[in-house]
């Protein structure tokens, strides 16, 4: 069996390489990034250190690596010949991986299984993105795409902070991980890859991680930046931010068990587990790299204005998570391109034009107008602030 992986970080060693690997997948990174893909190719196994309550460390061997930059008439080869391909690259650049791909389903012998295909992205039915992009590329000349390749959405969760100097090839993470996989596109065939969990209804586990961990997560983060706080684990042992980031939880709680159905002890149990996992204090991950990107999380459907205008759409007044999305509007890092971009929104439009382009709330939305209050005082205060 063969795995090609897009996305040769962190990532996509620590967490996605490592259960391919392990599955008995032959695995081909394929990265734009030079040096790193010069130090893979040159090396001839890299270790996963799992740090939590059960710490290890794992072996990863026997993987090549593709510049998939400056390869691309080899990496089409690979996928032409493989089982499963799968990404681990950020949403935004599924666009850019979809070309080797297109051609590599176009290149398949017919007598071969149909390509399995699977985006590892931190974004809702991330596949789905990447096989429109396909789909935009293919010609019908080489056949029908759905006899050819199989596109199945997931929904992955794993903590992996900034590395320590050093480490080369080497990751960190946490212990906890989840991989849940859509069964139905495989047609009763899903790819064997144990420690993964396939289900047929995938929405209300992206949603469940989505509006839990990632929620969560930026929460301790843009309150931990709040407080001056450097580490995740920092600001969770400071008792006024982990009491706000379990307000918040409180309230994605309520939605998702009203929505999907979750019982509340199976929720508040979920809950728990996440909290426990953030104040990892062998975790070293810091509220900047956690809060970056703040106009991503930010955006209409996700982690924070997602939940909070369900909620309002329910009738309820979401405040612990108008506080979260405040503590992001005040998240200030210069070397963040989307948090300079933000401050740079705030200070050149209006109150409702910000929270318009922000967040994507239309003004009539119930959320709208409490944004918009938080958004003004937000440019209020930057207004005040010394030059």
């Amino acid at each position: 069996m063969k795995a090609v992986h897009f996305g040769a970080g962190n990532i996509g060693r620590g967490f996605v390489g490592l259960l391919l690997h392990n599955a008995g997948y032959e695995l081909v990174f394929a990265d734009v990034a030079d040096a790193l893909i010069d130090q893979l190719a040159a090396a001839d196994s890299y270790k996963v250190h799992e740090v939590g309550e059960h710490p290890t460390v794992r072996t990863v061997d026997g993987f090549r690596a593709l510049n998939s930059g400056t390869q691309e008439a080899e990496l089409v080869r690979e996928i032409a010949t493989a089982d499963i391909v799968t990404t681990a690259v950020g949403p935004h650049i599924l666009k850019f991986v979809a070309p080797a791909i297109t051609k590599g389903i176009a290149a398949r012998e017919t007598s071969l299984p149909p390509l399995q295909v699977l985006a590892c992205e931190n974004a809702i039915n991330a596949t789905d993105i990447l096989r429109a992009e396909v789909a935009g590329l293919w010609d019908d000349a080489a056949g029908s795409l759905d006899s050819l390749a199989v596109f199945a959405n997931t929904a992955v969760d794993r903590i992996v902070p900034n590395q320590e100097p050093g480490q080369g090839l080497d990751v960190t993470v946490e212990t906890f991980y989840e991989w849940v996989i859509d069964r139905t596109p495989f047609g009763g065939t899903p790819p064997s890859i144990p420690g993964a969990t396939f289900v047929d209804d995938l929405s209300p586990y992206i949603e469940r991680k989505l509006f839990t961990v990632n929620t969560g997560h930026a929460s301790a983060a843009y309150f931990g930046f709040e407080a001056g706080l450097e580490k995740i684990s920092e600001a969770m042992a400071d008792q006024d931010v982990a009491e706000d980031v379990r307000a918040v939880l409180e309230e994605t709680k309520q939605l998702l068990v009203a929505k999907h159905g979750f019982s509340n002890d199976e929720q508040e149990a979920y809950v728990q587990k996440i909290l426990v996992r953030f104040s990892n204090p062998h975790l070293p991950d810091t509220v900047n790299r956690v809060g970056r990107a703040p106009l991503r999380k930010l955006s209409r459907h996700e982690r924070f204005i997602g939940p909070a205008a369900e909620l309002a759409e329910r009738g309820i007044v979401p405040e612990a998570l108008l506080g979260a999305i405040a503590a992001a509007l005040r998240f200030n890092d210069p070397a963040d391109a989307e948090a300079t971009e933000l401050a740079q929104i705030l200070a050149s439009s209006s109150a409702a034009e910000a929270t318009e382009r922000i967040t994507g709330l239309a003004p009539d939305h119930p959320l709208f107008s409490a944004v918009s209050t938080l958004v003004e005082e937000r440019q209020q205060e930057g207004a005040k602030a010394p030059a």
